[in-house]
């Protein structure tokens, strides 16, 4: 393990408590470096994905679209017409984020998974936010599209398309019994929402911990889009590479993805998110972007609620991996608004800080951990490199 890396990493997991475990992995060119630390960490430890899921889901659609199988110009009903109210929604402003798309009540509060599929197939547009556009849905409804596309179930075509490719044996939507041990356990999870405080004891390992993948995914290979997978850093680092290299997709393919779809300066001075296919871009104030003020404009990637993020940047041959868990027997989550909370539950205004919990019990926060991140692991990654 790299000395400083391990460092940073223990920010996280130690000086902090932050994150239940973190497995670092960044790359550039020939050279690999990582470090990990924390509760079942390590190796062989298999990460929930949760989000990290969508670019796996933009990726296959590329590469889809590359074999002719995918038009991006034709509406989700030329696919799947179940979907009737999104008769005027094109695949491409699904895939870039251009619509927001809303189902008639919550999904995951669904009393079974039945029930959560006919509200996501009545899904319909409703205007677009003035700032956020990032959505969950879009990439929900991507999976069935493509399924129609593909003729095959939208796992299989991530297995051909990306899995395969890179050599990932370790990456799954339905994760085998003797694995299910080396899963991370993301119970339980603390939340103050609207003053009320709630715990949440599920899931089992080798389930989504997105109640929505939860939902509909549950201990099936039935993937959903936006998220659902599971891997091993090792497994990860393979799929980095195999995206530099064009075994996934084009280089062409790559630059589409981007692409600035959704980012401007509105009239008060502030920015709307920078969102391409399916994943974040650089933001103009690095306090709100997703990807390592390091890596070039070509650069995109994606986070995970459960403590991942990958950035991966074509133009400088280089990965960051951040796989982690931050939700086992952590404060993940205060709402309305989590710094004027923060403050008031006793924690720092980043976040940072233990709260005591109705039983008696203290928790360590991991709320706004993201702007942990540049500070205290991307300026060292940075560091190394630039070595």
């Amino acid at each position: 393990m790299n000395a400083a890396l391990l460092e940073a990493v223990r920010y996280f997991t130690r000086e902090t408590e932050i994150m239940d475990a973190l497995h670092v992995v960044c790359g550039c060119g020939w050279r690999t470096e990582k470090a990990w630390d924390g509760r079942d960490a390590g190796e062989s430890a298999v990460y929930d994905l949760a989000s990290v899921t969508k670019l796996f889901t933009g990726l296959t659609a590329m590469r889809l679209r590359e074999e002719g199988a995918l038009d991006f110009s034709r509406t989700v009903t030329d696919y799947d017409p179940r979907f009737r109210n999104l008769r005027d929604v094109t695949v491409e402003q699904l895939m870039a984020f251009q619509v927001q798309v809303q189902t008639d009540g919550r999904i995951d509060a669904q009393p079974d998974r039945e029930a959560a599929l006919k509200s996501l197939l009545r899904a319909f547009p409703v205007p677009h936010p003035a700032k956020r556009a990032y959505s969950d849905i879009p990439a929900m409804i991507l999976k069935y599209v493509m399924e129609k596309a593909a003729g095959e179930s939208f796992f299989s075509c991530v297995r051909k398309c990306v899995l395969e490719p890179a050599g990932m044996a370790e990456t799954w939507a339905k994760v085998p019994e003797e694995r299910k041990k080396d899963c991370l356990l993301y119970a339980p999870e603390y939340r103050i929402e609207n003053g009320r405080r709630i715990r949440r004891d599920s899931p089992d390992r080798g389930i989504p911990h997105d109640p929505k993948a939860e939902m509909l995914q549950g201990d099936t290979e039935d993937l959903c889009g936006h998220a659902g997978l599971f891997s091993t850093a090792g497994d990860m680092e393979r799929f980095c590479r195999a995206v530099l290299s064009g075994k996934v997709v084009s280089s062409g393919s790559l630059a589409e993805m981007a692409v600035n779809r959704t980012g401007k300066r509105l009239e008060d001075g502030t920015w709307t998110q920078f969102l391409g296919y399916q994943c974040y871009l650089h933001h103009p104030d690095q306090y709100f972007s997703e990807i390592p003020v390091y890596m070039s404009p070509s650069a995109f990637g994606i986070g995970g609620f459960t403590g991942n993020h990958v950035s991966i940047d074509p133009g400088t041959d280089r990965f960051s991996i951040f796989l982690g868990n931050r939700v086992r027997n952590r404060l993940t989550v205060i709402l309305p608004k989590s710094g004027e909370a923060c403050t008031a539950c006793g924690l720092r205004a980043d976040g940072v800080g233990r709260i005591l919990w109705e039983d008696g019990s203290l928790h360590a926060s991991s709320v706004n951990y993201v702007h942990q991140k540049d500070e205290h692991l991307h300026n060292v990654i940075a560091s190394l490199f630039d070595e």
